[in-house]
């Protein structure tokens, strides 16, 4: 049985659906979005060109353990006022909506990555896969 062919291609695998914050965008704007979605990356741009990543992680890294929490300052809170670029992962790994699930499963495995924004040839974000959504379509095919 044949797991997957090569000639699948990522643009049949990622997912569209993007959220995007712009570089100067604050932590609190970015906690917010991954407040009330279901997302774990947001693509961060400018003019709508990708320059960066950051993940649910990256986020919870930079903020204030006490926000929320009766021990809460002044100081915690300044920690939402950072700016998207300061956080995000620059110059992310992308992948090509054209290439083939092949070519996914190498930079996987070549880099450790949970998921890599996908992009057209004028470097504006199209989409995002990650290693769960190749496992899904595998598991169609079964």
């Amino acid at each position: 049985m044949t797991l997957y062919t090569n000639s699948m291609k990522i643009n049949s695998l990622m997912s569209s659906n993007i959220v995007t914050v712009e570089m100067d965008d604050t932590l609190k704007i970015v906690k917010e979005i991954f407040d009330h979605t279901q997302f774990h990356h947001l693509l961060v741009v400018d003019a709508n060109k990708l320059c960066g990543i950051i993940s649910d992680r990256d986020l919870l890294k930079s903020l204030s353990p006490n926000l929320g929490t009766l021990a809460e300052s002044s100081n915690d809170l300044s920690s939402l006022n950072k700016k998207a670029h300061q956080i995000m992962s620059r110059h992310p790994i992308t992948i090509d909506a054209d290439a083939s699930i092949n070519t996914a499963i190498i930079l996987f495995n070549k880099h450790k990555l949970s998921c890599f924004p996908v992009i057209n040839a004028q470097h504006n974000p199209v989409g995002i896969l990650s290693w769960r959504d190749i496992f899904k379509a595998l598991e169609k095919q079964d």
